[in-house]
């Protein structure tokens, strides 16, 4: 079997109640016969344009020649060097899928100008901009991000003397604004499945042309996913997507809060994925599950909050729970391509559980608006509450601000939590030069005694950022900028890489607070490198 999932405690409890009416209900034969009815009325429509991931195995096979074809071309002039500029669904999966077989592949997934001059410039490693192919990659065409991004290489590659024509390649589905520039112009294009949505993508070209390129055995890939096919087709209590539904949203009162753990598996970065899948699927009229990425020795692995499921990735899970003590979790293990099929098949099971769509985004497109708005009217920065060691904070209530002290206003912060509430840290920073970033998550959960999730800035807006805002409202939110000397023009835009992630960030932050009337709090740091410190030193 290409997938073992293994239950204890509490949630085989909840499994052995919930899998015999999801089996009735014939929810996965449904799913995979393609019925758009299984989500009810509202969601008909769309769900019946969005099931194109059952068959994605299939569709993308005459894809992998194309790509090893294309491959083969690039490195006979030496161009070796994979970077992916995409969000959501078109960076995550790619992002998995390389790091999971060893290759490497440069995500650009941030408009963040130290980083995207990083992609741009390359290493000593890798290879330079000279030994460059730009995969750019948007499901609609028209995100912003990697627009911008495409005229910035565009314009390097220019200024190196270098065709643009030949060295960036073009994923989006057929008839997009993007598609239809794209060609127009002459570049190369692959046109992905438009019945599958940006998060169930990971099967198709949006998930195999960047890895494809950069050396991954795409072929196997598909034979993994391909092995779970069957499993997850079929009307059984055997189904391991039936019983990974179950385990996610089944209960009352529901765990509504998912912790996922990597420990010991060959799989690197799964749980980022599935955050984005997840989240974005069914974070939407004030219910949703809320992924948590964790560590083996996080606080809420080590507390188990009443409300987080952990659910533990491992190599060998029918094994892994005879010589380590993990009651009340769900095991799993299995090929990445297993993993992928089946926690599309879980998630769409998960939504039909909740009575949502899963296959909408309905309030993503808030958190753009704000920022679109921001570019234009290019408004004076709003003075912060006050400063202190280099440290900028501003609040969306004056109240959060009364210390006068970083420390202060996170206990501030994390008072207005809610008993089943969680902390939403969003650091729109370069991620390459404060990489230590993330372990402030683990200070924060602690200190607050909440599940707290750590994104970075922009790309979480792709993800998490639905269920910021149409889940639960129980969140509280830390944002973490940073000023910085470095800028850089995108081609054609009236507004800067660093305009640009500053209107993103007060976008959202707007559209949190004004909009749903959630405390966020904004810290900037003015010396990133030295005031990180004393961010951790707060936090404690």
């Amino acid at each position: 079997m290409s997938f073992d999932i293994h239950l204890s405690g509490h949630v085989k409890s909840v499994v052995d109640e919930t899998l015999p009416g999801l089996v009735s209900s014939l929810v996965a034969s449904g799913i995979t016969a393609g019925d758009g009815t299984l989500w009810g009325p509202a969601a008909e429509d769309e769900a019946s344009r969005r099931l194109g991931w059952v068959e994605a195995v299939s569709v993308s096979r005459p894809l992998v020649p194309q790509i090893e074809a294309l491959r083969q071309q690039l490195a006979a002039k030496g161009v070796t060097r994979v970077v992916l500029a995409g969000m959501g669904g078109s960076s995550l999966a790619p992002e998995v899928i390389a790091q999971t077989a060893g290759v490497p592949l440069v995500i650009l997934d941030s408009t963040a100008p130290g980083q995207v001059l990083a992609a741009i410039d390359g290493d000593a490693q890798q290879g330079g901009l000279s030994q460059t192919v730009l995969v750019v990659s948007s499901k609609s065409g028209s995100t912003v991000e990697t627009d911008s991004a495409k005229r910035a290489f565009e314009a390097a590659f220019r200024d190196l003397g270098i065709d643009p024509l030949e060295r960036i390649v073009v994923v989006t589905d057929p008839g997009s604004p993007l598609d239809q520039a794209a060609r127009a112009d002459g570049y190369t294009v692959f046109n992905a499945d438009p019945t599958v949505g940006g998060r169930y993508s990971a099967l198709t070209a949006f998930g195999l042309v960047p890895t494809g390129l950069a050396g991954v055995d795409i072929a196997e890939l598909l034979d993994e996913a391909d092995a779970t096919l069957l499993e997850v087709a079929i009307d059984s209590p055997d189904n391991p997507a039936l019983v990974l539904a179950a385990a996610i949203a089944g209960g009352e009162p529901r765990r509504d809060k998912l912790g996922l753990v990597t420990d010991g598996t060959h799989i690197v970065g799964l749980p980022d994925w599935i955050e984005q899948l997840v989240a974005e699927s069914t974070g939407k009229e004030g219910t949703g599950i809320l992924p948590v990425v964790l560590l083996p020795v996080s606080p809420e692995v080590e507390n188990k909050p009443s409300d987080v499921q952990i659910v533990r990735l491992v190599d060998e899970a029918k094994k892994f729970h005879l010589f380590e003590h993990h009651t009340d979790e769900v095991l799993i293990s299995g090929s990445l391509g297993a993993q992928l099929v089946v926690w599309e098949y879980a998630t769409a099971i998960a939504g039909r559980m909740l009575g949502i769509n899963p296959f909408d985004q309905p309030d993503v497109e808030s958190a753009k608006i704000a920022a679109r708005g921001l570019l234009d009217a290019r408004p004076e920065p709003t003075e912060p509450a006050f400063s202190v060691d280099g440290v900028e904070v501003r609040v969306s209530d004056p109240e959060l601000a009364a210390s006068g002290t970083v420390a202060g206003v996170l206990d501030a912060l994390w008072s207005r939590l809610p008993e089943d509430g969680y902390v939403s840290i969003q650091a729109y920073v370069n991620r390459l030069e404060l990489d230590q970033l993330p372990g402030l998550r683990e200070l924060v959960a602690a200190d607050s005694g909440r599940p707290t999730t750590f994104g970075w800035g922009p790309r979480f807006l792709h993800s998490t950022g639905q269920f910021h805002k149409g889940g639960p409202a129980n969140g509280v939110f830390l944002q973490i900028l940073e000023q910085t000397d470095v800028d850089l023009e995108i081609p054609g835009r009236p507004f800067t890489f660093g305009q640009l992630i500053q209107a993103q960030a007060a976008g959202d932050a707007s559209v949190l607070a004004d909009g749903h009337g959630r405390p966020v709090v904004t810290l900037t740091l003015t010396d990133p490198r030295i005031e990180v410190l004393s961010l951790f030193e707060a936090a404690q």
